[in-house]
């Protein structure tokens, strides 16, 4: 699966702000004070936005050309850049994960 890094180091300069953007979104410090992004949660929950659009297909082995999954990664990197074009927006992960049980 294509990790948050390999989409800034493949991707065109608009996709290389998305994924900045991405990263802004999880900030090392609760309450957004710190400004460098917490990289590791933001890959986290890059994984978990590409595995939540693939739904319950089982993740292939490392190195496997899956067209399922291709179609998730690229979803999700569209999802980075539409998203990138609102200054609101926040991480569905961090916003689930915010969310009180019913």
């Amino acid at each position: 699966m294509i990790t948050l890094h390999d989409v800034f180091e493949q991707g065109s300069d608009t996709v290389k702000a998305a994924v900045l953007a991405f990263g802004t979104r999880h900030p090392v410090a609760p309450g957004g004070l710190v400004t460098e992004p917490d990289w590791k949660q933001a890959e986290k929950h890059f994984t978990l936005v590409i595995e939540t659009i693939m739904g319950s297909a089982t993740p292939p082995p490392p190195g496997s050309t899956d067209g399922a999954v291709h179609q998730a990664e690229n979803a999700a990197i569209g999802f980075l850049l539409a998203a990138n074009a609102r200054s609101d927006y926040r991480c569905p992960i961090c916003v689930k994960r915010q969310r009180p049980p019913l």
